[in-house]
């Protein structure tokens, strides 16, 4: 069941630092009686929506700080006409968003909405219009937009103000989804439309409980609008040992935008400091069920992080790749990580959602490459493998913020160079980067089994020998050399 439903002041007082929000003023403007289309008995509803609410309109607009983080909030009052869009709606929804941009402030929805007023008909509908201009604008203006999906999130409201910000919370329980419950098909399943089942299928990032809501806020608020702080700390920590380093190749990368600050330093080495003798040994080395993963280096790299989860078009694989944002030496930073086993393609898609996201706010990323390569099975297929893969590689080529790629286990072909910086990629002592796994290779030439470690060396997949071939910059030393 969700959260008892809050009212629009009682949502921002939850969410916002004491005695701090400011409510922008109301767009001037007078509706014809009974609104254009004269409904009969709409300025009573009105009226007794104002009443019983205490709000002239389904919104509330207003500054505030969250944690000491300035940004303009929109609130839903849901108790005025089911928090319906019409056209004073849209008034003040884009009076806010023009003022974020004019202060250069984030924005918050805090959406509950039933939809589009029907007693205006389509000049309530074609709202949705004027709030996707606003939206886009402000995501071209490089300022982010996190959205607090409440009960019930429906119609328009889901489809524009929830489902189109960069990042998006739900409270437990909040019916969310397109249709709501009395124009649903009668034979729905019910479940399908709740808050838990749109992170699920990859829709929204996380369930939020109501009394971490602030904090939680407070927390992407910080790191999506700290790209540029501690700049010269984040230059100065690139303290990872590098040895064997070489020319970096560029083969094309896009010029990282001016605003983006230096790359993110590269992590240092968790595990062995031995370079692998073979390759192998190297192999052998990356699939070690001891060596640290993805998660140890995360740990180790950030203070604190916020993770982003699905591909906003059905899918989620939180199992095969990490993304989000960390606090990484007083700089935000931004993460891609596999996690050592097959990246399904809603994980690279994910990581793609990650790096454009990134880009437009001007934060570094961080990728760590671990994967024997990307799922090759039927159901990967059906889910768009390729294009997946080449969504990815083309966010990665086309970002002009600065990429850092580490490879700290498996490199195993297209999967693994997918998510790779053409340029600055490092490699860790126990990994190892491939066209193909040595034992497929072995069978593609039609060796015999005792031939696949002979084929290991024939690739040249030590992290030495990727430094070599100036296919890496170099490897990296570990925490205690």
């Amino acid at each position: 069941m969700p959260e008892r439903r809050l009212s629009a002041r009682e949502i921002l007082a939850l969410v916002t630092d004491p005695s701090t929000f400011i409510e922008l003023p109301a767009p001037a403007g007078e509706s014809a009686p009974d609104g254009p289309l004269a409904w009969q008995g709409y300025d009573a509803s009105r009226a007794r929506a104002a009443e019983r609410t205490g709000e002239s309109e389904s919104v509330v607009c207003g500054t505030a700080s969250v944690l000491g983080t300035q940004a303009v909030l929109i609130a839903f009052e849901f108790g005025f006409l089911g928090g319906s869009l019409g056209e004073r709606t849209g008034d003040r929804l884009e009076a806010a968003y023009t003022h974020a941009r004019t202060h250069r402030l984030p924005v918050v929805p805090l959406v509950a909405t039933g939809g589009s007023r029907m007693q205006e008909g389509m000049l309530a509908l074609t709202q949705l219009q004027r709030v996707a201009r606003q939206s886009a604008l402000t995501r071209e203006a490089g300022l982010p937009q996190i959205a607090v999906l409440r009960d019930p999130t429906t119609g328009g409201g889901w489809a524009t103000l929830g489902a189109g910000a960069d990042v998006t919370l739900a409270l437990p329980g909040a019916q969310v989804g397109f249709a709501g419950s009395r124009v649903r098909p009668p034979d729905a399943d019910p479940t399908a439309y709740t808050a838990e089942a749109q992170v699920t299928a990859g829709s929204a990032d996380a369930v939020v409980q109501l009394p971490a809501l602030r904090e939680t806020l407070g927390l992407w608020l910080r790191l999506l609008m700290g790209g540029h702080a501690g700049v010269a700390a984040g230059s100065r920590a690139a303290g990872a040992a590098r040895v064997g380093a070489a020319a970096p190749r560029t083969r094309g990368q896009a010029t990282p935008a001016p605003s983006a600050g230096p790359p993110a330093p590269v992590p240092a080495a968790l595990g062995t400091a031995a370079h692998p003798a073979t390759g192998w040994d190297a192999v052998q080395h990356a699939r070690s069920p001891q060596r640290p993963r993805a998660e140890a280096y995360l740990s180790a790299y950030f203070t604190h992080r916020a993770a982003i989860s699905g591909d906003r078009a059905g899918g989620t694989d939180t199992k095969g790749m990490l993304c989000g944002f960390g606090n990484h030496a007083g700089r935000t930073v931004a993460y891609a990580a596999q996690t050592g086993t097959a990246t399904r393609p809603a994980g690279y898609r994910t990581a793609a959602r990650l790096i454009r996201l990134a880009d437009r706010l001007g934060i570094p990323v961080l990728t760590l490459v671990d994967t024997p390569g990307a799922a090759n099975d039927a159901e990967a297929e059906r889910q768009a493998a390729g294009p997946a893969i080449a969504e990815l590689f083309g966010a990665v080529a086309a970002a002009r913020t600065p990429v850092t790629t580490l490879v700290i286990g498996e490199g195993g072909s297209g999967g693994a160079l997918a998510l790779a910086a053409a340029g600055n990629t490092w490699a860790t002592p126990d990994s190892y980067f491939s066209v193909i796994a040595p034992e497929l290779a072995a069978a593609i030439l039609k060796r015999p089994a005792d031939q696949v470690e002979a084929t290991a060396d024939q690739l040249r997949i030590r992290p030495q020998d990727l430094v070599e071939l100036g296919v890496i910059r170099g490897i990296v030393g570990p925490v205690n050399p």
